[in-house]
């Protein structure tokens, strides 16, 4: 079995020299230095607050390998900011054993996840008032789209050009061209490949 590269963080040195010594004499891990060589990076704090978070949203921007976060104390109204910090795992600390710490590393370099039953409910919670109160109003689903947006992209990366999709979904060319400018525009990407990309990595089609 491959092993897991997993790089450390946390909030005071002490924690962090015995979260590392305690990993590294494990034969399924592989500790570095360096965090962008890990696959999974765990993150160490007694709290977590709103310094907390920002470290993670910019650990999180830097690299975008998941996140097992062990911690005291995470108010469940940031359980969305942390998982946007791409925390797929929550261990509290005064319950994290040798053995759930290494189930939920391994778990999570395999794209998994493992949060307690109250938090999961609460980002649950927040999910569904993200999409009726913020998307749905606005005309977009959990991935930043719009149906329209979604039908042409599909037919996109299918091969159809902008004449053979307007004819397909009813609309004139510069609809079409209109809704790929409009998404390519607001999501930054740099064109129509990169459009449909996305929306194939997000889930959309």
């Amino acid at each position: 079995m491959n092993r897991v590269r997993v790089g450390v963080q946390a909030e005071d040195p002490i924690t962090l020299a015995g979260l590392t010594s305690f990993l590294k004499t494990r034969t399924e891990l592989f500790v570095v230095a360096n965090p962008a060589e890990a696959d999974v990076i765990v993150f160490a704090a007694d709290r977590v607050n709103a310094k907390i978070l920002t470290d993670m949203r910019h650990s999180a921007q830097q690299w975008s390998m998941p996140r097992v976060l062990v911690t005291n104390e995470l108010n469940p109204a940031d359980v969305l900011g942390a998982v946007e910090s791409r925390v797929v795992a929550v261990l509290p600390r005064t319950a994290a054993t040798g053995s759930r710490l290494i189930n939920s590393v391994i778990a999570a370099a395999k794209g998994g996840a493992m949060m307690p039953p109250n938090l999961l409910g609460e980002l649950l919670k927040q999910v569904d008032y993200l999409q009726r109160e913020v998307l749905t109003p606005k005309g977009l689903n959990a991935s930043g789209l719009t149906s329209r947006e979604v039908d042409v992209l599909r037919l996109m990366a299918d091969g159809l050009d902008t004449a053979e999709i307007a004819q397909q979904l009813c609309y004139s060319e510069r609809t079409v061209k209109n809704v790929v400018y409009g998404v390519t525009n607001r999501l930054n990407l740099r064109n129509r490949p990169h459009a449909v990309a996305y929306a194939m990595r997000v889930g959309a089609i």
